[in-house]
């Protein structure tokens, strides 16, 4: 068995630049050997036991270990190109995002947003951009700056919306003109029981004394509730359906209600909101959107659009229903994350710890890399569980070439050499590019505290130099390269370094002369530790490994 173990988990470790995923570790030892279900708490315990070993490994170990299990025959996978055809294309395709600008879209919410481009590029159809700001709740509210960071970040993806913006909040007046319309036909009602009443009216399926009202007496209440007679949480207007509809949930559900709060665009001018399904319904019809594409959290309201839809005749556009993207390894709120930036807990909407967008753009990722990582799992109902590390091998493909590489000791320790053959270090600016830096030498080196206290006693080779044996009073003792360690190293002339981590925290340390010289928004690698984005002089995020 851990044989077995050892052998995945290796591959694995190699295919993420060195760090293995227990989980996906697991399945793939399963697949190979069922058997060992038979023990899941041992095989767990041991997986975990031995990705902590292979982990603390280097790279280079990594792939030696992998060699001694001989030829691995790699399957490849046979990916379609692309997404699977839209249903029912007939003439232009139109399709719509409808973000709720609580903040910033996070990579989470890039999925269905991606999805949607892909498909409009494919049929060179129209993307409207609609900005769902209904009035929410107290706990969701509108963040005003949401309006210019949704329409940013969607531009930095490369999405192409239409020029013209739609908003919620413009379109209160369509919204009660249809609200009439459907009282009217006698589909909707004025509510005015508790909270508590509607409850067990919905539980038990059984019709709420309002829903006897005429049409005319509905009318009256709706007009009155439009001119301000009623206060929040005391009317509202509900949509009839079966009240034994299997899905209580569907139950005469709420198309409109009252809100007292001001909104950051129309202030307090209407007190009278629509609920989301009601809006899309009449959003999707008038605005001749064919498709559209959605998490299948939303099928209650999918089954609600489709019913306002039949109430007024109205033809129904193609919906497709999606798995939600779980990213392991990273934690995703966008309620969290609004209370942390107007804490000011957060540094702002780009801190790294909100995966927002703005955030990635701030630590140097490359829009393509997030769609190619969403456009990976297709379009599927399934839930896709998948590690962050897969967007970063996806982008560090991308970036490898692009990044100078320089030398970065973020906990640095003291060494005096007893002598220096080489005044100046000549290395590699890119990887097999023949551009070159040049790095000052002096007797006094600065290395990792963590190679010293490893390799202290030991020959170690100063990356693109010289070997040395290692001690606080260190021992030149060849130009030759040896099979034996690679440490990094700065030395004459050092500059004071900050790195921004992804978890917000800001490490310091000391890098080679010529990172003064990085101007913001370019790409480094610090050479056997991370790649990072200037953002500004001597200022650094932190991307990945």
């Amino acid at each position: 068995m851990k044989k077995t173990i050892l052998k995945h988990v290796l591959i694995n470790a190699i295919e993420y630049n060195g760090k293995a995923n227990p989980k996906s570790v697991l399945g793939k030892v399963i697949a190979e050997d069922p058997s060992l279900k038979k023990d899941m708490k041992r095989l767990v315990q041991e997986v975990n036991k031995i990705v902590e070993q292979v982990n603390s490994w280097s790279l280079e170990k990594q792939k030696k270990e992998l060699e001694k299990f001989g030829k691995i025959e790699k399957k490849e996978k046979k990916q379609r190109r692309g997404l699977p055809d839209l249903p029912n294309v007939k003439g232009k395709v139109v399709m719509r995002l409808a973000p709720y600008p609580s903040g910033p879209l996070h990579i989470g919410n890039a999925k269905q947003f991606i999805i949607n481009d892909w498909y409009v590029k494919k049929y060179k159809g129209k993307l409207i951009l609609f900005i769902d700001d209904t009035i929410g709740s107290e706990r969701k509210q509108i963040v005003k700056e949401a309006y210019d960071l949704i329409p940013e970040g969607l531009k930095w993806l490369g999405i192409k919306f239409d020029k013209k913006i739609y908003y919620k909040s413009d379109r209160l007046e369509i919204y009660y003109k249809y609200g009439e319309d459907i009282i009217k036909k006698g589909k909707a009602y004025a509510c005015e029981c508790d909270q508590k009443t509607l409850r067990e009216n919905r539980k038990k399926g059984i019709e709420c004394k309002c829903r006897q009202r005429s049409v005319q007496e509905n009318l009256d209440k709706w007009k009155e509730m439009l001119n301000g007679k009623y206060k929040e949480g005391e009317i509202s207007i509900r949509i009839k359906t079966s009240m034994q509809d299997p899905d209580p949930a569907f139950r005469d559900r709420v198309l409109f209600r009252i809100s007292e709060r001001s909104h950051p665009r129309v202030g307090k001018k209407y007190k009278v909101w629509p609920l989301l399904d009601f809006s899309w319904a009449i959003d999707d019809h008038l605005l001749g959107v064919t498709h559209i594409l959605r998490g299948k959290e939303l099928m209650i309201e999918s089954k609600m659009e489709k019913y306002i839809w039949d109430i007024f005749g109205w033809k129904h556009p193609e919906i497709i229903h999606t798995g939600s993207l779980i990213i392991e390894g990273i934690k995703l709120s966008k309620s969290k994350a609004q209370q942390e930036v107007m804490s000011g807990q957060y540094s702002g909407w780009d801190d790294p710890r909100t995966w927002s967008l703005q955030s990635l753009a701030k630590r140097g990722f490359e829009p393509e890399a997030i769609r190619q990582f969403i456009l990976s799992f297709g379009v599927t109902e399934h839930e896709s569980h998948v590690p962050i590390d897969k967007l970063y091998t996806i982008n560090r493909k991308l970036i490898d070439n692009k990044a100078k590489r320089y030398f970065f000791v973020s906990n640095p320790i003291e060494i005096q050499l007893d002598k220096i053959p080489i005044k100046e270090a000549k290395a590699p600016l890119f990887p097999g590019k023949r551009k070159y830096r040049k790095i000052p030498v002096s007797k006094k080196i600065f290395i990792e505290k963590q190679d010293f206290v490893a390799n202290r006693g030991k020959e170690v080779r100063l990356m693109h130099l010289f070997n040395i044996k290692i001690d606080k009073k260190a021992k030149y003792t060849s130009k030759n390269l040896k099979d034996i360690p690679k440490i990094h190293w700065v030395s004459k002339d050092a500059v004071k370094i900050k790195v921004v981590l992804e978890n917000g925290k800001i490490i310091e340390g000391i890098g080679e002369p010529e990172l003064k010289k990085v101007e913001p928004n370019n790409l480094v690698q610090m050479e056997r530790l991370f790649f990072a984005r200037c953002d500004s002089k001597l200022k650094f995020y932190y991307l990945h490994r």
